[in-house]
């Protein structure tokens, strides 16, 4: 199959664009570097000519809610009126776990528009919602430094490494469109406090960690949103494991 993964040069459509060349498949990586700009609709047309599956993980350069919520939306019309015009039978969108559950997150409810923009599209879909990444963790960590205490909130998270993240989406785009919503995420349940030592006894630097409920994105959480339920997929890659071999 031609599978055009939009964001391809990304942390996860790179991941997704290796795996489906290894499986045999045509896939092509779509991004502004590529010129291809689902924000002008550039290069759409060409790129989708004889695509089969578009696998959809762009983020937005802003976390901001109303720069989040335009690119999303003005980003899905573009690319999904392009995919009913290529004949395109599949696409397979990443989102967030818990992502409806949170009317208060500007982030958030952009997401939630763009995955109804998928549903109202007319192009038969499939939806992947994944918890947070383990490769956030350290950014999420220098985002709260000060001096050299960590702030973080004792939120529970179930993170995931990437490259699970990645598979999962390949495994959709693979599949048949499913017209829901599938729950993937990580081994174990943690706390963010907790999840900050646990990277700082792997990796010393002189920081430790202060719990602090007002600190960080994730502050303000409902307890619970982020980690999923009992139909909720779950990865091997424990974190712990993970930050041994990165």
């Amino acid at each position: 199959m031609k599978i055009v993964v939009v964001g391809g040069t990304g942390l996860i459509g790179s991941q997704v664009v290796a795996l489906l060349r290894d499986r045999g498949h045509e896939a092509v990586a779509a991004a502004p570097s590529t010129g291809v700009d689902t924000l002008t609709g550039e290069g759409l047309a060409q790129v989708l000519t004889g695509a089969d599956v578009v696998v959809d993980v762009p983020n937005s350069p802003s976390f901001d809610p109303e720069p989040a919520l335009d690119f999303f939306t003005r980003s899905e019309r573009n690319l999904t009126r392009a995919e009913q015009e290529a004949g395109v039978r599949h696409h397979v969108v990443l989102s967030i776990v818990g992502v409806d559950q949170v009317p208060d997150y500007g982030y958030y409810r952009a997401k939630v528009a763009q995955e109804e923009a998928v549903r109202n599209s007319g192009v038969p879909y499939s939806i992947v919602r994944a918890t947070q990444f383990f490769e956030f963790i350290a950014p999420v960590m220098d985002m709260t430094t000060e001096g050299t205490e960590v702030h973080l909130p004792s939120v529970r998270l179930r993170p995931m490494a990437s490259a699970d993240v990645a598979a999962a989406v390949a495994d959709a785009a693979l599949g048949e469109p499913s017209y829901g919503i599938r729950d993937i995420a990580g081994a174990e349940v943690e706390r963010l406090d907790r999840l900050g030592d646990i990277t700082l006894a792997a990796k010393p630097d002189g920081r430790s960690v202060v719990t602090d409920e007002t600190a960080s994105p994730f502050a303000g959480m409902p307890d619970g949103v982020l980690i999923g339920d009992d139909t909720t997929h779950l990865a091997a890659t424990r974190y712990e494991d993970w930050l041994k071999s990165n």
